[in-house]
């Protein structure tokens, strides 16, 4: 039963990747994984700091986003692209319709729905600003201390995928994103769901989303009158410990060669074979240094079909720029 998103021409133009991770998007689905013990492999750690520290007066919260089933459109509006304070500013300024269409929707599903629930379907400003106060300190608890790490691997999915994009198309770009998503043009099926659901997108376009606590399978706003997101889960290399990242050695980088080849991945993402070219080295050579500067937590790799891409992390960014206090962080 899949939710099918229909594509006009003008509507293909209109493909976009996401710029940046969205903290209100991250913020519902790393809330989904708080209630759950899925994938412990990657987020195990994280979850037991997270769970042992997130405040008490936050575990309402998480009524409105149970991690099965509907959750409420309003906490992931689409202004959260700007960052979270524009996206708690959008939040702030939810339509008492929207707000109240929202619980009447979880309420069905027999949710049960936290005290405040009334005087917020009632559009309350108090009771709209205690939602948008308790995430951002949900924020501040369970994501603040990793952005940088979900950053990273953003980063280097959008490089992946930027370049389907730019080299083969919007087609080319849905066949590559994630098995849940399969693309018959001119229309893109959204496997997984437990829906079953047609979405004209009549020129309004698509945002394309890679989420780091999106798990398994693809998700979107079940509203089809609001701006259509795919979100799909991004690629794991590594897991989020139960600590934030803090500095790591920068011995390996010692050489000529490893500072080329981080400057070299310093704009985009670039093969092992691309590096090589740029560097006057064998691909075997490219790729053990690719993997010493991955090892200081300078470069972050991605696989995107066949393609394997690397790019500069934040910290190598940093380093490049002789950015001292970015490397303390």
């Amino acid at each position: 039963m899949p939710v099918r998103i229909h594509f006009s021409d003008d509507d293909l133009a209109g493909i976009r990747l996401a710029q940046a991770p969205d903290p209100m998007w991250e913020a519902l689905l790393s809330m989904h994984m708080l209630q759950t013990d899925t994938g412990s492999a990657v987020f195990g750690g994280w979850r037991t700091r997270v769970r042992r520290q997130l405040p008490i007066e936050v575990g309402p919260l998480f009524r409105l986003a149970p991690p099965a089933g509907y959750s409420a459109d309003f906490l992931t509006p689409a202004a959260g692209t700007g960052g979270l304070d524009a996206g708690i500013g959008a939040l702030l300024s939810t339509p008492r319709r929207r707000l109240r269409g929202d619980l009447v929707e979880l309420s069905r599903a027999g949710r049960r729905l936290p005290p405040w629930a009334r005087p917020l379907a009632d559009g309350d400003k108090e009771a709209v600003g205690h939602v948008a106060g308790t995430l951002r300190r949900y924020f501040a608890t369970a994501l603040a201390p990793w952005w940088s790490r979900v950053r990273t691997r953003f980063d280097a999915e959008r490089a992946a995928h930027a370049r389907y994009l730019a080299n083969g198309g919007p087609g080319s770009l849905l066949s590559a994103l994630h098995p849940g998503l399969v693309w018959r043009r001119p229309v893109l099926e959204v496997t997984g769901l437990g829906a079953d659901r047609d979405v004209h997108l009549d020129g309004r376009g698509l945002l394309v989303l890679p989420s780091y606590f999106c798990w398994r399978k693809p998700t979107l706003l079940k509203d089809p009158a609001l701006p259509c997101v795919v979100v799909y889960p991004m690629t794991h290399e590594t897991v989020l410990s139960g600590g934030p990242p803090g500095p790591r050695s920068l011995n390996a980088l010692l050489g000529r060669t490893r500072a080329g080849i981080l400057e070299s991945l310093a704009q985009h993402g670039v093969t092992t074979t691309e590096l090589a070219q740029d560097a006057g080295i064998s691909p075997a050579t490219a790729s053990h240094h690719v993997g010493i500067l991955r090892k200081a937590g300078l470069v972050s790799t991605c696989k995107a079909g066949r393609v394997v891409l690397h790019t500069a992390t934040p910290l190598g960014m940093a380093l490049l720029d002789g950015d001292s206090l970015a490397l303390g962080t």
